[in-house]
């Protein structure tokens, strides 16, 4: 007997409040299905995610094989008559200072292929659970005429407020990441100095960022979305 398909859930709308520097609500917007409406797929969020960190990887570990450690050039006794063992070269692994039997070697390659439907596939799922879980916070702009810390610090503790988010002032590590929608010196500045949020353009944010913080804080959402659309539909 046939199983039946599982029906689709059907996307019910979120609307999100858009926030200002102070902290004050000024508008909402409806988050689109096509980016903030995608189930969650946790096999292909893992495999992505550890593909990308296994590419980061860098290899420093090197150990040398006989052929590469220096001395041996003569034999260490005469083969025969001595009672010993024979040995040929002291660039044996049985001797001290002797080369590595399978020891780790800097050729290898840990890097893994992504493809282009995964990455963006795995980024959605990751962008919906967000929203669904009450962790998507949207600015309409960050503007800082100067990079200041104490200005920053002002606009954390307003948004922790009018956003109802206190881990944003009270975690200590992987609070928030800001997504921008183009590259900003000041802001990027502004929010350095602190070790709980990091600063990203909105067209490098991928699966593992968003993932390793608490909030993802999106800055001008209706242009955010029209390029993160734009991306998806590549």
């Amino acid at each position: 007997m046939a199983t039946a398909k599982k029906m689709k859930k059907e996307y019910v709308p979120i609307e999100v409040p858009i926030f200002s520097m102070e902290g004050k609500n000024v508008g909402s917007i409806t988050l689109p299905e096509a980016l903030f409406g995608q189930p969650w797929r946790s096999d292909l969020v893992h495999q992505v995610t550890t593909a990308m960190q296994a590419n980061l990887r860098q290899n420093r570990a090197h150990t040398k094989d006989r052929a590469e450690v220096s001395g041996g050039g003569k034999k260490p006794w005469a083969q025969k008559g001595t009672g010993q063992a024979r040995h040929s070269s002291t660039r044996s692994p049985l001797w001290r200072h002797g080369g590595v039997t399978f020891g780790p070697r800097s050729a290898r390659d840990y890097s893994e292929k992504i493809n282009k439907k995964m990455r963006v596939g795995a980024l959605l799922s990751v962008l919906s659970k967000k929203a669904k879980e009450g962790e998507l916070i949207l600015v309409d702009s960050f503007t800082f005429a100067a990079p200041k810390t104490a200005v920053a610090k002002t606009v954390l503790t307003a948004l922790a407020k009018g956003a109802a988010a206190a881990p944003l002032t009270t975690k200590k590590k992987n609070a928030a990441l800001l997504a921008l929608s183009s590259y900003n010196a000041n802001t990027i500045k502004s929010f350095s100095n602190f070790g709980s949020v990091q600063t990203e353009e909105l067209r490098n944010i991928n699966p593992v960022s968003v993932l390793s913080h608490k909030y993802l804080v999106i800055e001008n959402p209706e242009a955010a979305f029209k390029a993160l659309m734009s991306r998806a539909s590549k």
